[in-house]
């Protein structure tokens, strides 16, 4: 059976399902409507229950949703029920930072190697991986088995360290250079490009000092 296309818009809220659904598990909810997950969500009842019925659904009608069994369902429907050895490559203040961010460890996202091009930095530690360099970097991927590259080089090396990734079989990078990576159509790629968010977040800034102002 052809399994169903599902929409990029789609994908993109079930992070937020799943963080949402974390926090009541904390708070001790047990079970939630539609609707008052809708509230928590910022988006109407019926997108929610259209969300989830494309991938069974969930819900009982009258009762809602069980919170754990519906967090539980869609951290393996985003592959988080598996782990994923990654690698931070570019050792500078943003992949130190993204080094030091333990969330990864709860989500599935196993740590497993930092890499950088400065012989300074080799062997420094940080959350107490070493440091190496880029030219370990083939027989580590095979060794470790690393699924996910994240890339936080300059834009001027992004592209040949794309490359090598590529040659040694990642096939998931996450890019925070400031480069559209040219890779082959069976790598994924998830671009953050930070100036473009916050570029973003300007324009929506100005669009409503103007309408505030219109007023």
């Amino acid at each position: 059976m052809e399994e169903k296309e599902i929409s990029k818009a789609v994908i993109k809220r079930l992070p937020r399902y799943y963080r949402y659904l974390g926090e009541l598990i904390e708070e001790g909810v047990e079970r939630i409507s539609s609707n008052d997950l809708s509230k928590k969500m910022k988006v109407t009842a019926s997108q929610i229950r259209q969300d989830l019925n494309n991938f069974g659904g969930f819900g009982q009608q009258g009762y809602g949703y069980n919170v754990k069994y519906l967090y539980t369902e869609i951290g393996k429907i985003l592959g988080l029920d598996i782990l994923h050895p990654m690698i931070i490559l570019g050792a500078g203040n943003l992949g130190q930072a993204l080094a030091n961010y333990v969330d990864f460890e709860k989500r599935g996202f196993e740590l497993v190697g930092i890499f950088d091009i400065n012989p300074v930095l080799e062997g420094m530690g940080v959350r107490g991986i070493e440091i190496k360099m880029i030219s370990d970097l083939p027989f580590f991927l095979k060794e470790k088995k690393v699924e996910i590259a994240v890339l936080t080089l300059p834009k001027n090396r992004a592209a040949d360290m794309a490359e090598i990734l590529v040659k040694n079989g990642i096939k998931a990078i996450w890019n925070f250079a400031h480069i559209d990576l040219d890779v082959p159509e069976d790598v994924i790629v998830e671009n953050v490009h930070l100036s473009e968010s916050l570029m973003t977040l300007s324009y929506n800034l100005s669009k409503y000092t103007r309408d505030h102002k219109e007023k």
